[in-house]
């Protein structure tokens, strides 16, 4: 079935991971969030959502989504929720979940998950709200979920929601899943990390200045399979951290590269390759529907 192919009314809409190339903690507001400087670096590879309309208003959840995400809490089912309130929408959606992004590996995929819905249903429902209300409607949802309705690779500071699109080298990408949940919360309330970084720049950035992730020491001691992985990694390249999950991953300049150090890591690491994306797939997959309908 094709990124976008309809089969007794349903589509499927791709929901691309992330990657944090570096995330510093820069201070706290007054009202206790961090705030952060990362660059978000979109991938070619992440969940599905099947959606099919309903005329009836009804919002459903099918089979299960995130191990242990209840339906009312899904973060698809609160974003159709909340679209459907904005739009004053009569239609609803059903809604099938294909994860193969892991939960709690710093990936993006429950906030990936739910700007598809948005940017999907936007254009199924009719109800073109455009990017900016729907990627500020996002934010309600969780601060990575601005960039993907926006869907370019971007500096971004704040609590994650100030994007600036920043252009990136192509690159091939060697990513690694310890088998951790990594609780957000907990790690933002570690006593042992570093809150207080110096700003930097996108200039510090682009010339290659290494900025690190700020949740990686703490992890790597708190997390002995974290600690692992990136022992293994580390016989191929340099090993990164990305978000404040438990992911790992190792950037490549060509495929041919990243795809020996894959074959060269240890049997039984949960690893495989990713392509980085200058322009979203979900955006790719919108831009495909809205030429569909108009022929």
């Amino acid at each position: 079935m094709s990124e976008v192919g309809n089969q007794a009314g349903w589509s499927l809409w791709p929901a691309p991971a992330k990657l944090n190339l570096f995330l510093r903690i820069t201070g706290r507001r007054d009202d206790g969030y961090h705030l952060l400087q990362t660059v978000f670096r979109l991938l070619d590879w992440g969940d599905s959502i099947r959606l099919r309309v309903r005329d009836d208003g009804q919002i459903r959840r099918h089979g299960a989504s995130a191990p242990g995400v209840a339906e009312a809490d899904d973060l698809t089912v609160r974003a159709a929720k909340l679209l459907q309130l904005e739009s004053n929408s009569p239609y609803g959606a059903d809604i099938v979940v294909e994860k193969r992004i892991p939960s709690g590996g710093g990936f993006g995929g429950g906030s990936s998950d739910a700007a598809t819905v948005m940017v999907a249903l936007d254009a199924l429902w009719g109800t073109a709200l455009g990017e900016d209300r729907l990627a500020a409607l996002g934010l309600q949802l969780g601060a990575d979920v601005p960039v993907f309705v926006r869907g370019r690779d971007a500096w971004a500071e704040g609590v994650g929601e100030k994007l600036t699109p920043i252009d990136l080298a192509p690159a091939w990408y060697v990513l690694a899943d310890p088998g951790v949940h990594a609780p957000t919360a907990a790690l933002f309330r570690a006593p042992e990390l570093t809150r207080d970084a110096a700003p930097a720049t996108i200039a510090d950035f682009v010339s290659g200045v290494p900025l690190g992730n700020a949740f990686e020491p703490v992890l790597r001691v708190r997390e002995p399979a974290v600690e692992a992985v990136f022992a293994a990694l580390s016989q191929i390249g340099s090993p990164r951290l990305t978000g404040s999950g438990s992911g790992c991953f190792v950037e490549f300049a060509s495929r041919e590269d990243a795809e020996a150090a894959l074959v060269a890591l240890p049997q039984g690491l949960r690893a495989w390759l990713a392509t980085g994306a200058s322009r979203s797939p979900l955006l790719e997959a919108r831009s495909r529907w809205e030429g569909a309908g108009s022929e």
